[in-house]
């Protein structure tokens, strides 16, 4: 029932040109947040609730990873942690201990789970903004870590990534994974582990690979096309994304009854195909004509 809620929200609320414009402005800086980033995604959500104001949208969850980084602060200097493994056993203490923050059942069925604030509200997520909830305390606490895109899951490093550092799978209660269990993970994806799949993920990867959960979410629930819109809008605004959300985008245009500006995306990125699919540019042209002919 929520899910539908936070869907209604997106896809009834007029955008915001303000959110959309910051959220494009933290993407281009030289060491975007991706907490931030995520929290923006959110405020277009609740930009009611907020009544319009950015900063009252967001100041509830950063005072939440505030809380959570004191906590985890105090746990620091308490038991002095030495070593990756000890410092992840601090985290996973204070997050999936006494913070509860892990997944559980039904999470992938909920839009939600894709939404950080929500998260930090529940205390149930994906495995990738459960995840970012770890990275984001570990950055405020000062602590090394960071996120680990592997397919299929994804999980945090703690430490130095070319020394000492362990894996953890938050979305697990802070689990510690060994490098067999995490190879057994990429397998359950199609993959075989190697160094690149370990490498630390950036910040603007993430974002990009949560809204294209909420993308995939959306793809499979048609009466949501909104909201599939709304999250391949914000993956265009990052500086790297697939060129083919161009397409993703005028397709939902024409899906929402946007027919005219559908069509015209359409057009423009059959010319881009130009230089290198003309058959696949003339069928975008052919379906750009049919969007055009919706109207009459």
């Amino acid at each position: 029932m929520r899910a539908q809620v936070v869907s209604a929200r997106i896809e009834s609320s007029p955008v915001s040109e303000e959110s959309r414009a910051r959220f494009a402005e933290e993407a281009r800086e030289e060491r975007p947040d991706l907490a931030l980033l995520c929290l923006l995604m959110g405020f277009e959500v609740d930009l009611e609730a907020a009544d319009g104001r950015i900063d009252e949208a967001l100041a509830p969850a950063l005072r939440a990873l505030d809380r959570l980084a004191a906590r985890v602060g105090a746990a620091v200097r308490e038991r002095a942690p030495q070593g990756a493994a000890e410092t992840a056993a601090v985290l996973a203490g204070v997050l999936a201990g006494s913070a509860d923050l892990r997944g559980g059942p039904g999470v992938y069925k909920r839009l939600e789970s894709s939404l950080l604030h929500e998260v930090l509200r529940r205390g149930r997520g994906l495995p990738i903004t459960v995840s970012a909830v770890w990275i984001a305390v570990g950055d405020l606490a000062d602590l090394p870590v960071y996120g680990i895109g592997l397919p299929g899951h994804f999980v945090v490093g703690v430490g130095d990534p070319s020394g000492d550092h362990v894996l953890v799978d938050a979305f697990r209660g802070g689990q510690l994974l060994s490098m067999d269990e995490a190879a057994e993970l990429v397998a359950e994806a199609g993959y075989r582990l190697s160094p690149d799949l370990l490498r630390p993920a950036e910040p603007l990867d993430i974002v990009l690979r949560v809204l294209s959960n909420i993308r995939n979410w959306a793809a499979a629930r048609p009466e949501h096309a909104r909201t599939q819109l709304w999250a391949t809008e914000l993956s265009l605004l990052l500086p790297r994304h697939p060129a083919q959300l161009r397409l993703e985008r005028a397709e939902l245009l024409v899906k929402t009854g946007h027919f005219l500006e559908g069509a015209a995306e359409m057009e423009d990125y059959a010319t881009i195909l130009d230089a290198f699919d003309p058959d696949s540019a003339a069928r975008v042209r052919l379906e750009a004509k049919a969007s055009r002919h919706r109207l009459n």
